[in-house]
């Protein structure tokens, strides 16, 4: 048992187990009810995803200082309760049940959910 960090939208690996989508907004034009068979999440939770200005600020983060400058920035909001609860949370679940945790982009280096995961990690969380 343990989390994977995936990419939202993506085939899901066997054994994945439930989805969650840690995104700040659900994917556009997609109907809610279409989330789950177009490999998106199955369920929704954007406690652990960066806050609205921090997305934008990511959108448009171009050098590499700029998105170092962003990774800290998100390590400290997730320290803020409710987000380091749910990290405490997925890491406690992780050893007795199969979820992965994601986000849409394409480029997992420039992407909350590799912090995330680290952050798990740190948290004693198993990951795959």
């Amino acid at each position: 048992m343990a989390i994977r960090v995936v990419q939202l939208g993506t085939p899901r690996a066997p054994g994945e187990g439930l989805r969650l989508g840690t995104v700040r907004r659900p994917p556009r034009g997609v109907p809610r009810t279409d989330y789950p068979a177009r490999d998106f999440y199955d369920v929704w939770l954007p406690k652990p995803a960066p806050s609205e200005q921090l997305v934008k600020l990511v959108l448009g983060a171009r050098e590499q200082r700029e998105w170092q400058a962003l990774v800290r920035r998100y390590r400290a909001e997730m320290k803020r309760p409710p987000a380091a609860r749910f990290l405490v949370l997925l890491a406690a679940l992780s050893p007795c049940a199969e979820f992965s945790v994601g986000c849409y982009c394409a480029d997992e280096a420039r992407c909350h959910r590799s912090v995330l995961g680290a952050l798990l990690s740190e948290h004693g969380a198993h990951l795959v």
